[in-house]
């Protein structure tokens, strides 16, 4: 490659940005400072006014991706989670936001008309908000049309983290109740524990199991 490559990864998600906005938004999200920034457990962030202007008066929007998301996932995946992040800079702008990090149901509904269902598992079953919610691409719909229309262009995304793939899940619990089938006595423990029960175990000097409810 002989543009560099920073220039060429981030003309590309400008390029994509700019083209979402029009198509999905109207045109009316205002231009922000995109960047890749790793942050456990997210395939991107949204921070309103981040960055304030160096000898003039101004500021803008921060819109980060996490290039460790990008392993093993298609281009039309990383930038959905450009979109999912232009559905929170719209609400900024046009609508209600709610407290930091929450998907509300305004935001909720944004991501639909965009084309992408929200989901906390990334599933059709998935619960659409919440504190930690995700989305799959709808199939058919807008995002999904947009986005063949885009991928014609050529455009293609060139670098991610190096290392494996990380994917995002529903947070599982951190605790689960588990009960002696003998003696019905319970015990809280992490799901993948496993857990004899003293009293019945000391009893006939054989070891009891307590079984996750």
């Amino acid at each position: 490659m002989n543009q560099p490559i920073t220039t060429a990864e981030y003309i590309t998600l400008q390029t994509a940005y700019d083209f979402f906005n029009q198509e999905l938004f109207a045109g009316k999200l205002p231009q922000c400072l995109i960047t890749l920034q790793r942050k456990k457990g997210a395939r991107g962030y949204f921070s309103p006014d981040r960055f304030s202007g160096r000898g003039f008066e101004g500021k803008a929007h921060e819109l980060a991706l996490n290039p460790d998301c990008f392993v093993d996932r298609t281009d039309e995946e990383i930038l959905s989670t450009l979109v999912h992040e232009q559905a929170h800079v719209w609400q900024q702008e046009s609508g209600k936001p709610a407290r930091k990090g929450y998907h509300n149901k305004e935001w909720a509904s944004k991501m639909k008309d965009v084309g992408l269902y929200p989901s906390d598992t990334a599933q059709p079953d998935g619960k659409e908000t919440g504190q930690k919610v995700s989305h799959y691409i709808i199939e058919g719909g807008v995002f999904s049309l947009a986005w063949a229309k885009l991928a014609k262009t050529g455009i293609k995304l060139s670098w991610e983290s190096k290392g494996k793939a990380i994917v995002r899940t529903a947070k599982a619990e951190s605790k689960v109740k588990y009960t002696c089938p003998n003696c019905e006595a319970n015990a809280w423990a992490k799901p993948e524990a496993n857990l004899l029960c003293g009293a019945c175990s000391s009893e006939d000097g054989g070891l009891v199991d307590m079984i996750a409810a």
